[in-house]
């Protein structure tokens, strides 16, 4: 039996990878991810596990909840914002975005908004005091 050269492997798992990126709004499943490495479903969740650390489903969920990270700093209905990033459900929705980030998906969009609101107020409290004095800002300045 031949087999194949593990960058040919690697590559078909890329792909897959890549299939996720592109297309983690939709409904897809691990059936049609592994489809898309020529892969049985078993084999491809392994090999996928050893390249990246972690399932296709679990790198799925985490694509999904960065796109919904940035689309929470928006005005978007959290509701929309679950269909807009692949989540059937809004409890599922929340439960998984707690669990990766450690907050609920609205309390992660007001603390964003209290975090620009303080920006917006004092901006040189968000920018290091060593590039601050390298321009020769202070703390009593125009920015305050």
């Amino acid at each position: 039996m031949n087999e194949y050269p593990k960058f040919y492997l690697f590559r078909r798992i890329v792909q897959a990878k890549l299939f996720i990126d592109e297309q983690f709004a939709g409904k897809i499943d691990l059936d049609q991810i592994a489809d898309e490495a020529f892969f049985s479903k078993f084999h491809f969740t392994r090999l996928f596990k050893t390249v990246y650390g972690i399932t296709p489903h679990q790198y799925l969920t985490g694509v999904r909840v960065e796109h919904a990270k940035l689309l929470l700093q928006t005005d978007i209905a959290i509701a929309d914002v679950c269909y807009q990033v692949g989540f059937e459900s809004t409890a599922s929705f929340t439960t998984l975005f707690k669990k990766s980030v450690g907050t609920t998906p609205a309390a992660f969009r007001d603390h964003y908004r209290i975090r620009q609101e303080e920006i917006s107020r004092t901006p040189l409290n968000f920018i290091p005091n060593c590039f601050a004095e390298s321009k020769g800002w202070t703390k009593i300045s125009n920015f305050q």
